[in-house]
């Protein structure tokens, strides 16, 4: 059976001082009064039944999250502590493949805008699809570039997915011949992983076109089972605390052994930890599928920004554009956590202005990406209360 399972951890403290520890910037309803969380839930809605959507999230979020889930308990996968992307995901699969010896994952993170629906449900089914097929093969979705991106990283795509009854060797099939070609409703083999890149491998990759890089955009479909066999093969000492808790979980023992195991795990992403290597295994099939829409990592707050309506002079206001009263400002995102307070500027330009009761937010917009720096600094400042 065809399940989803929604990643939802990380602090998200590019979006300080909005995303806090006890309500990440998933669970912040400021998007149109609704959650990125809730976003993705409804982003799912038809493409699984709603009884097959799973959220792997922080334990201590339980009483937040399994309200969006019907109430259902046994979707939720809290995890007691952060242990990076494999151990989530990993969690995830050793919990519903559990339950369903054929379960087919798709797995998406809680921090994406991406639109229009019907067609990412459309390139999520073709994704299905091409992990039915062959119980060796992990697909992974690609976003075709937008601009030199340096912070995310690149899928370097080979040659398409052979038609049914074909091998996989090189020169069996050839690539897309046009880098502006059309990629929806084709699969690529991954030739490689791309770590981020620097400004100027970034523009290369982008002047290759989507036919050649496309950004790595940490959703994936695959079995349940051939997950954990990628685990067992390339971290074999997480699969055996994956198989203890898959053991437990749906018993009284699990608490216990969940806070036991689940901490002592090694902290790696799934990238690193399982795709990569998988890439480079004569064994198993590593496949991109490429989702040419609207997609947008709402990770930091020049991203948010995009998700806002703008004024004639740039400046994006959130959540109620009425509140602010802007004085010859340009490109400035004022945004505050309470809808009846009101932030007023006059002169300002490519500034970010976030408040909240405890603590305010002004930055240049080109030093966003240093407000993790800040976060770090008031941590050691002024303790973890504001964290």
């Amino acid at each position: 059976m065809h399940h989803a399972l929604i990643i939802a951890g990380g602090s998200g403290t590019r979006l300080w001082p909005m995303s806090r520890a006890r309500l990440p910037k998933q669970l912040i309803p400021f998007i149109g009064g609704k959650s990125l969380l809730q976003i993705a839930i409804d982003r799912l809605r038809g493409l699984v039944p709603d009884d097959h959507i799973h959220i792997c999230a922080a334990e201590a979020h339980r009483e937040l999250i399994v309200p969006l889930l019907g109430g259902d308990e046994k979707r939720f996968i809290g995890e007691p502590t952060g242990r990076d992307t494999l151990n989530a995901v990993g969690l995830g699969a050793a919990v519903i493949g559990g339950r369903d010896a054929d379960a087919v994952i798709a797995v998406f993170t809680a921090d994406h805008i991406i639109e229009p629906i019907d067609e990412f449900q459309r390139i999520v089914q073709h994704g299905y699809a091409v992990a039915d097929a062959d119980a060796n093969t992990l697909v992974t979705f690609g976003i075709a570039p937008m601009h030199a991106a340096t912070g995310y990283g690149y899928l370097k795509l080979g040659p398409p997915l052979p038609s049914e009854g074909e091998g996989w060797g090189e020169g069996q099939a050839r690539p897309c011949e046009s880098p502006g070609a059309s990629l929806a409703g084709t699969a690529f083999r991954v030739a490689q992983f791309k770590e981020k890149p620097d400004a100027a491998t970034a523009r290369q990759y982008l002047d290759a076109g989507p036919s050649r890089y496309l950004w790595n955009s940490g959703m994936f479909v695959w079995r349940a089972d051939t997950l954990m066999r990628c685990i067992e093969k390339y971290v074999p000492e997480n699969h055996a605390g994956l198989a203890q808790l898959a053991q437990a979980w749906d018993t009284p023992r699990r608490d216990a052994v969940l806070a036991e195991v689940y901490p002592k795990l090694k902290k790696i992403s799934v990238d690193y930890a399982i795709m990569e290597p998988a890439s480079r295994d004569s064994a198993m099939r590593v496949a991109a599928v490429p989702m040419p829409l609207s997609w947008l990592d709402v990770g930091s707050w020049p991203a948010f920004a995009q998700t806002c309506q703008c004024d004639a002079d740039g400046n994006a206001l959130a959540p109620d554009p009425r509140r602010h009263v802007i004085l010859d400002s340009r490109n400035t995102l004022a945004v505050s956590s309470d809808a009846h307070h009101v932030i007023a500027t006059i002169g300002c330009e490519d500034l970010i202005i976030v408040h909240t009761p405890e603590a305010t937010l002004v930055c240049r917009a080109d030093r966003a990406e240093d407000i993790k720096k800040l976060h770090a600094k008031v941590g050691e400042q002024l303790g973890k209360e504001l964290l």
